[in-house]
């Protein structure tokens, strides 16, 4: 596969992981679409660096897929518990 493919390949992960990660995650999110989009790309940007330094070839694509759906986690702010407001 060569680098372009490559490069078009991790584009079209980190926002379709960037996307999913926003529709999983229930009620209001607190950053936009395109920012959500754009911290899926950095995720997959990322974890095909880790891969690659691990020298996983294709299966890197787990660690894309892991960092971008947690930094999407993390950027969103998601707690995991939910805050009821008092008066």
């Amino acid at each position: 596969m060569g680098f372009l493919s490559y490069l078009i390949s991790l584009v079209i992960v980190g926002f379709f992981i960037g996307a999913v990660g926003r529709l999983i995650v229930p009620g209001p999110n607190r950053i936009s679409l395109p920012a959500t989009l754009g911290v899926g790309l950095a995720g997959s940007i990322l974890g095909a660096i880790v891969g690659g330094i691990l020298g996983l070839g294709v299966i890197s694509i787990v660690f894309e897929l892991a960092i971008s759906a947690g930094l999407v986690y993390v950027v969103t702010g998601r707690t995991g518990r939910n805050k009821q407001l008092t008066s």
